[in-house]
């Protein structure tokens, strides 16, 4: 259709879970701890497979793992771990699961060191969104998966940052030509948010 929203690239239009995340969740910015925590789960479950397959799933991580409750997931045993890996609606890895209970206990650390995630996580860039600007973002990108890698969480790499810091919004990558892009060139490339 002429009037049809044009959409980044990487959107299945088939897929209107996809579609829904893209037009409402992708680059908005998140300041709740337990949608930060989430995003990261659903982030680290990603490494290796499409950001479709884990978004297809998502309903059943939040399920699997009582909507992403931090301090019920830091107090998950051997029988929870054992429930999770014959769940056969999420993604069944052993190393995965033990990562989102060891990330979850070092969230819970970051939340008594700043008070909350969220304040953590938007420091790194003084409370500004990043838009479109790929040396910036590689520069953050770096900066806080070595920090989380050295307080000890797992399956952070900077390709994994990267993308969770544009599900989070800190940065703003919509291509130029969607619907949801946004010009702004404020400061650098640097927009301040609160």
């Amino acid at each position: 259709m002429a009037n049809e929203k044009v959409r980044c690239s990487w959107v299945n239009l088939n897929n209107h879970l996809l579609v829904s995340y893209h037009d409402l969740k992708w680059g908005e910015p998140v300041f709740d701890d337990q949608m930060l925590f989430a995003y990261l789960v659903l982030e680290m479950m990603q490494a290796g497979l499409s950001w479709e397959i884990i978004l297809n799933k998502e309903e059943a991580f939040r399920k699997a793992l009582d909507n992403y409750s931090v301090p019920k997931i830091c107090l998950y045993d051997e029988e929870k771990i054992k429930e999770l890996l014959n769940n056969k609606d999420i993604i069944r890895n052993r190393k995965k699961i033990l990562a989102v209970i060891n990330n979850a206990q070092i969230f819970k650390s970051i939340q008594d060191e700043y008070g909350s995630f969220a304040k953590f996580i938007w420091h790194f860039t003084n409370n500004k969104i990043i838009y479109h600007d790929v040396k910036f973002s590689n520069y953050y990108a770096n900066i806080i998966a070595c920090d989380l890698q050295k307080r000890g969480m797992k399956f952070v790499g900077q390709k994994i940052i990267y993308a969770y810091l544009e599900a989070i919004g800190i940065f703003n990558n919509h291509e130029i030509n969607c619907f949801k892009y946004q010009k702004d060139n404020r400061d650098n490339n640097l927009y301040k948010v609160k």
